[in-house]
């Protein structure tokens, strides 16, 4: 019970536990699943966003390529001076040019020395040289088609925002270098458009050229940026140079990005489009905090119900311990009051016993005695003894510490025979009926017992009817043990044992044989009927009974392996069951005569005698030595088992008490026979905890109180068997 409330608190905390474990654990998997998901989206919104700029800026740079070749055929052939003096007509073209598309500042058209010519800035242009900027002198040398220079800061006069060229060479008829057609780009432009479609938080962008140099940024920079081909943007764009995405620490500010690149066409310039893993890691808390608004206090909730469940569990199972603890503090009351009961019904009849004893002894000793008066007084202490063996037998069968002897017998045969003896135990005014099957009913149990349960069953039933009436005696075979009352003794059972029968349901079991004994008395009112086979219960007069016929029944039943019911109606008498397991009916051992011989002589035979108890020892030695056996006495087993260790053929036989301090008979009995020691031992007790648990371990066992002319015959017909086994061997 105790073991069954510890599993379930136990279970209540492990489900504690598991309320917080369990949803975090999911909250962890979900949050991976998430996490894993918000950055698949991000991506997939970092490729539209990088279609888009990727778009833009191709178009951005096939317009200036279509101006600038426009602008080539406009020119193409012209000298210098007729360009000049078409200035203010080219003026108005090339700014026309630049109001039409708002990615350009300028569009200029510089001769051999990087004056300019025509500009849509100024009409006439400065006489300023601009050889040293790379839109001009990279096309000096060769012809590399448009080029893209880097950011640059408008030079006096000239003012405004900063600005990349994209230039294309003048060649002549015959291919030499004659000027550069340009185009000034605002990087603003391409910044603005950025601003625009990435309104996201930590939206990025940039546009630079495959050398590293940024173009455009967004955020905007307040300085030139140059990337690293050797760091980790230029090594991944060098890895994979068409495109990709990559997650890293950007230049400019140390800030982590996801970033997607793209190379735009044929130019050597890359645009890109990114988040920052922070704005990507805010989606995804944003998420999971949606999902912890309602999982905390779900989750709070579930455990504080069980944390209630837990204290109220607790709170019950203490409240239960109280409980059993006055019911423990009522049972030792009512064990007290079963010992009060002892004293007036045992007690009174041991005392009974001791006085005809006593008396009797007393008679013996007075001279002149005549035999008819010596033998007279002598029956009377020997019928006392048997009366005071049979009282302790019942107490020891309710205390389910009988040592049984069990024997498959009839128990129709058996309770045919008992039937003159019940007759005249019962009385004439008692009508004795008895229904018995044709077959056999046998069964597996002590003889004695069984005939001792019936006898206190039926004395019982001849009490109810105040010794008038008629008795029903009914045998027959049972599949199951009948669905009645059991009066259990709980409370009141002293001998402490509450266990059920442990073979009602046995594989292999035959079923029951149900010894029924029905009464027309006056029947059990319900509120006696669960105490009816306690001990020393009764409803007699204190002295005129112990109270232990019922609860030897009850006993004897428990121990073999039976059970014992009731049913009873006030004014209609009563009916007990007595259910014992049926045995197989080949297992019906064949008639034997009686043994009614007596004493044996010894004959010189030699028994070690080991009794702890020096009368019983003496007493036992001089009736051996009486009838010529050879006494070898020591009060231990440890003794004993020296004497048998130094000598063993000295001794016919072992006569060894089973209850002594420090190594028991048992225990001798044992060790001879794992030592190979070849002298048999016979065992005697009058109660053993070992003996009626296991039996006597194929030990011969003489019950105490036993008669010397009963105890010759046992070891002699061992002794016998010895010499039998040993010449034999021979």
């Amino acid at each position: 019970m105790q073991g069954a409330q510890r599993n379930s608190l136990r279970l209540l905390q492990w489900m504690m536990a598991a309320s917080l474990a369990l949803p975090i654990a999911l909250f962890a998997i979900a949050s991976s699943i998430s996490y894993t998901s918000t950055k698949d989206i991000a991506d997939r919104e970092i490729e539209r966003t990088l279609d888009v700029a990727h778009e833009h800026a191709l178009k951005v740079f096939e317009t200036i390529d279509r101006s600038l070749a426009e602008i080539n055929e406009v020119v193409r052939g012209l000298p210098d001076d007729v360009i000049r003096s078409r200035e203010p007509a080219l003026h108005r073209r090339l700014k026309q040019l630049t109001d039409s598309l708002p990615q350009l500042k300028s569009a200029w058209i510089f001769d051999a020395d990087g004056k300019s010519l025509v500009n849509s800035l100024a009409s006439p242009p400065p006489q300023q040289s601009f050889a040293d900027r790379d839109y001009f002198y990279a096309h000096v040398d060769q012809t590399i088609g448009s080029y893209i220079g880097v950011p640059l800061t408008p030079r006096q006069p000239y003012q405004g925002a900063r600005f990349f060229g994209v230039s294309r060479r003048r060649d002549s008829d015959d291919g030499s270098f004659i000027g550069v057609i340009q185009a000034s780009v605002l990087p603003e432009y391409f910044e603005s458009f950025y601003a625009r479609i990435g309104t996201d938080p930590g939206s990025f962008f940039a546009m630079g050229r495959s050398d590293g140099v940024v173009l455009a940024h967004l955020p905007r920079l307040d300085r030139d940026l140059r990337l690293d081909p050797s760091g980790p943007v230029g090594q991944s764009i060098a890895a994979h140079p068409e495109h990709g995405l990559i997650t890293v620490a950007w230049p400019s500010d140390g800030i982590e990005r996801r970033i997607g690149y793209r190379r735009i066409a044929e130019y050597p310039i890359y645009v890109s489009a990114g988040l920052d893993t922070s704005a990507i890691r805010a989606r995804w808390f944003a998420t999971m905090g949606q999902h912890l608004v309602f999982g905390i206090p779900a989750t709070a909730l579930l455990f504080l119900l069980l944390a209630l469940a837990f204290r109220r569990t607790q709170h019950l199972q203490a409240e239960a311990a109280a409980r059993r603890e006055a019911e423990e503090a009522l049972k030792h009351s009512q064990r007290l009051e079963a010992l009060g009961q002892l004293t007036g019904g045992v007690a009174h009849d041991f005392n009974n016993l001791l006085t005809v004893i006593r008396a009797s002894v007393d008679l013996l000793n007075r001279p002149q005695l005549s035999e008819e008066r010596r033998q007279r007084y002598i029956t009377a202490i020997a019928e006392a003894v048997a009366r005071a063996a049979k009282l302790t037998s019942q107490l020891l069968a309710f205390a389910r510490r009988q040592t049984l002897k069990p024997e498959v017998f009839d128990v129709g045969a058996r309770m045919q025979l008992l039937h003159d003896m019940l007759a005249t135990l019962l009385g004439p005014a008692i009508e004795i009926s008895m229904r018995l099957p044709a077959e056999p009913c046998l069964v597996n149990a002590d003889a004695s017992q069984f005939e001792t349960a019936l006898i206190n069953m039926a004395t019982n039933a001849r009490d109810a009817m105040h010794g008038k009436g008629r008795i029903v005696l009914e045998v027959a075979a049972a599949p199951a043990i009948a669905d009645t009352l059991t009066p259990v003794p709980g409370s009141h059972d002293i001998s402490g044992n509450h266990d059920l029968p442990g073979n009602h349901d046995l594989p292999g079991n035959h079923g029951f044989v149900r010894i029924a004994v029905s009464d027309t008395g006056v029947g059990i009112p319900a509120a006696r009927l669960e105490r009816i086979f306690e001990p020393f219960f009764t409803t007699k007069l204190v002295g005129q009974g112990t109270g232990l016929g019922l609860s030897q029944v009850f006993g004897f039943a428990r121990q073999s392996g039976g059970e014992v019911t009731v049913t009873s109606e006030v004014g209609h008498g009563s009916t007990f069951a007595l259910y014992l397991p049926r045995a197989a009916p080949h297992l019906l051992p064949q008639r034997q005569a009686p043994n009614t011989a007596p004493a044996v002589a010894g004959s010189g035979m030699s028994v070690l005698l080991v009794e702890d108890n020096i009368e019983l020892a003496n007493f036992a030695a001089d009736g051996l030595t009486e009838l010529g056996y050879s006494i070898t006495l020591v009060d231990n087993a440890t003794d004993a088992l020296a004497e048998l260790v130094m000598d063993a053929d000295r001794f016919d036989v072992v006569f060894s008490d089973v209850v002594m301090p420090g190594m028991t008979g048992l225990d001798l009995a044992q060790t001879v026979r794992d030592r190979s020691i070849g002298v048999p031992v016979v065992l005697t007790t009058g109660y053993s905890e070992a003996l009626s648990q296991d039996g006597n371990f194929d030990f011969e066992l003489v019950q105490k109180p036993y008669a010397i002319d009963q105890l010759s015959r046992v070891l002699h017909r061992v002794a016998r068997l010895r010499r039998v086994r040993d010449g034999a061997a021979e």
